[in-house]
């Protein structure tokens, strides 16, 4: 992840959720009493979000020692210990929620990917994400797609081009909006369309675009248009796949697979943070 923008985001929520002050934790602790918390799995699953605790306590103060004692991508276990973080204890409490809600989410969306993966069981296809993210929250989500074995599509409107049934609606045809992207865009940028039908499919090959990609398409139906595809044409499914029917798709030859259910109904894992030892002043 991008340490800086992780930063950034991490004071956002910092600030979100202290305001100007905890006025609990502030009242109870106004002084340099330290301590210890950990941070228990209450789930199986895979872990991820090692930058979260360490970046995120250290935002809050440097003299605050974090270990993790899992890496990411790593499967956990029910009443695993995760991380610990000591310190001062005003700290640790303010910094403990923002923390432990974004590893819990994280981990949640790597657990999904890896079942995704297990699930679709292929040496060819990959399985990828979407723009189905939430908002702020993209660049972390897509890290635990990664984490889970997933691959990330674009990460943003501003880094490929994918022309979809609305923009052909509006431009009139795929060959007409392939042909005015190709004429303005830079050559290291990617363009991709969405088809259904085979005359689209041919057109979109025709048009030059570089990625194929099957919208709402049953898997007989992805092994009969992807025939029309060349060599050379990267090809991708999306559209109506669940986890239930995932499998199903493990031999239609497409190279990708977009699930955007990975993030957005993926189930936080559980995980919980407890008070490990109190000590004195400093």
């Amino acid at each position: 992840m991008n340490t800086l923008k992780l930063r950034s985001l991490l004071e956002q929520f910092f600030i979100e959720d202290i305001g100007e002050q905890d006025i609990t934790t502030d009242l109870i602790f106004p002084d340099d009493t330290k301590g210890e918390i950990v941070f228990l799995s209450k789930d199986n699953g895979i872990f991820c979000g090692e930058d979260i605790i360490h970046t995120g306590f250290k935002l809050l103060n440097l003299d605050i020692e974090t270990k993790v004692f899992v890496k990411d991508g790593h499967n956990i276990e029910v009443g695993q210990k995760l991380a610990t973080a000591s310190g001062k204890i005003a700290d640790l409490l303010k910094g403990e929620r923002v923390v432990l809600n974004l590893i819990q989410r994280m981990s949640g969306i790597a657990t999904l990917t890896q079942k995704a993966v297990s699930t679709l069981d292929s040496e060819h296809t990959k399985i990828c994400d979407t723009r189905k993210t939430t908002p702020g929250l993209r660049m972390l989500e897509k890290f635990a797609v990664r984490t889970g074995g997933g691959f990330n599509h674009r990460f943003g409107l501003y880094d490929g081009i994918m022309i979809k049934d609305n923009h052909i609606a509006f431009a009139g045809s795929i060959s007409h909006a392939v042909d005015t992207v190709r004429k303005k865009a830079g050559h290291m940028v990617k363009v991709e369309v969405e088809v259904e039908t085979e005359d689209q499919v041919k057109e979109a090959v025709k048009a030059g675009a570089d990625v194929i990609m099957f919208d709402n398409r049953t898997p007989d139906e992805i092994k009969e248009l992807i025939k029309l595809v060349p060599s050379g044409f990267i090809t991708e499914a999306s559209g109506g796949i669940q986890l239930s029917n995932l499998a199903s798709y493990r031999d239609t030859g497409v190279d990708y697979i977009s699930l955007g259910l990975l993030t957005h109904s993926y189930k936080a894992l559980d995980i919980s943070v407890k008070v490990q030892w109190t000590g004195g002043e400093e």
